[in-house]
């Protein structure tokens, strides 16, 4: 009882705070609200990729440039394809808005099959890396055809002069050369049964961020009142040292819950986000987020004796760790060598679970995420709790 005590009597201070406030709740909402119409084109949503306008310049004529434009980019629902006499246009018309993305077809394209030049505006890499995708298949496509062709017809050529069979080889060939004509579809699909929007994508993204705030918080009240003798007082009580310690823990677990339930309210009714069907699975997932920040707030506490310290943390460290964990940008945007440090960082694994429910995926495919931010919480809780009752109670 005398645990619940302390921490509700820290859940009262930080929520009377008009910081811890606007902290709480004001500042992720502004932010999802900029970010989530800002970016829309980077992460999409159930509407699919977004349109692209496409110029095409193609040096001299070309089958293959023909086969590319007349039977891939012009069956692309997304694309809308313009052609262009010549590459200075085409730069002309990507710097004048004209277009979005240009391609350059160069000479004896058919021959060589050398890579096309891309023209793009810098907030344009999303949509001019989708374009390149596509040629990049049609290009492996017809590299895959000819090699096969070739295989095929020099087989069928000395399987026919070994034997008196009456192999069509005219009709083999172009057989082979129909499949490689096939369109090239392109279409995005999310883990679950549906995609989620820019929006959904950047509330559950704030939401992990802000909520990290909290391991700084829940440090500094400790250090605090342990600067004003105010964790000794409570030492003097029969309150033991466990109790007192538990009692921190349970005020920052308090305050992040709360946080997490107004936060998912108030995007819900005034932002319209969908955070999936299964209401439970985003209960009990922002518990688990919630118990792990709380987890890791008396983790820092322990190895940590001044305030300045944690504000460091939350004003430098807590940044770099929504950056890597994907809060700021879609870690798909990132280089390769960037997506596996994002694992060791416990908001990426809060913020790929509220993904993966918005998206419609089930308790199965959660409860790694689950074990693993419970576990967080509760190993970083025995360890702080270890070090903090000889230390500080």
């Amino acid at each position: 009882m005398k645990s619940f005590l302390i921490a509700w009597k820290d859940f009262k201070v930080r929520a009377t705070d008009k910081r811890g406030f606007i902290m709480m709740l004001i500042m992720p909402l502004v932010l999802t609200l900029i970010l989530g119409a800002a970016l829309k084109d980077i992460v999409g949503g159930d509407e699919g990729f977004q349109e692209t306008s496409v110029g095409l310049y193609v040096t001299e004529k070309d089958e293959m440039a023909d086969l590319l434009k007349r039977d891939v980019l012009d069956k692309t629902k997304f694309l809308t394809v313009k052609s262009v006499e010549s590459e200075e246009m085409l730069e002309k018309m990507v710097k004048d808005g004209d277009i979005e993305v240009g391609i350059s077809i160069p000479a004896k394209w058919s021959e060589h099959l050398e890579e096309a030049a891309l023209f793009t505006d810098q907030d344009k890499q999303v949509k001019a890396a989708v374009v390149e995708s596509i040629i990049i298949s049609f290009v492996d496509r017809v590299q895959t055809i000819s090699t096969v062709s070739q295989i095929v017809m020099e087989d069928l050529a000395a399987t026919r002069s070994a034997s008196t069979g009456s192999e069509n080889i005219g009709e083999v060939s172009k057989a082979l050369m129909e499949s490689g004509k096939k369109n090239i579809e392109v279409s995005d699909q999310s883990i679950g049964a549906k995609s989620v929007t820019s929006m959904q994508y950047y509330a559950a993204a704030m939401l992990a961020m802000f909520l990290l705030f909290n391991v700084t918080l829940g440090a500094k009240s400790i250090i605090q009142e342990r600067h004003t003798e105010t964790l000794a007082r409570l030492n003097s009580t029969p309150t033991s040292k466990y109790g007192i310690l538990v009692g921190k823990f349970l005020g920052t677990l308090y305050f992040a819950f709360i946080q997490f339930c107004l936060f998912y309210i108030a995007t819900s009714i005034f932002f319209n986000v969908n955070w999936g069907e299964n209401k439970g699975q985003v209960i009990v997932t922002g518990f688990a987020y919630s118990l792990a920040v709380a987890g890791l707030s008396m983790l820092l506490a322990a190895f940590i004796t001044q305030e300045k310290t944690a504000d460091l943390i939350s004003g430098i460290g807590i940044q770099i760790f929504a950056i890597i964990g994907g809060s700021m940008l879609p870690i798909y945007v990132f280089p390769e060598s960037f997506k596996p440090i994002s694992a060791f960082t416990p908001n990426n694994w809060a913020l790929s679970s509220f993904l993966d429910i918005m998206s419609g995926v089930g308790w199965s495919e959660l409860l790694s995420s689950l074990i693993i931010l419970g576990a967080i919480g509760f190993v970083s809780l025995l360890v702080g709790v270890w070090r903090l009752r000889g230390r500080y109670v």
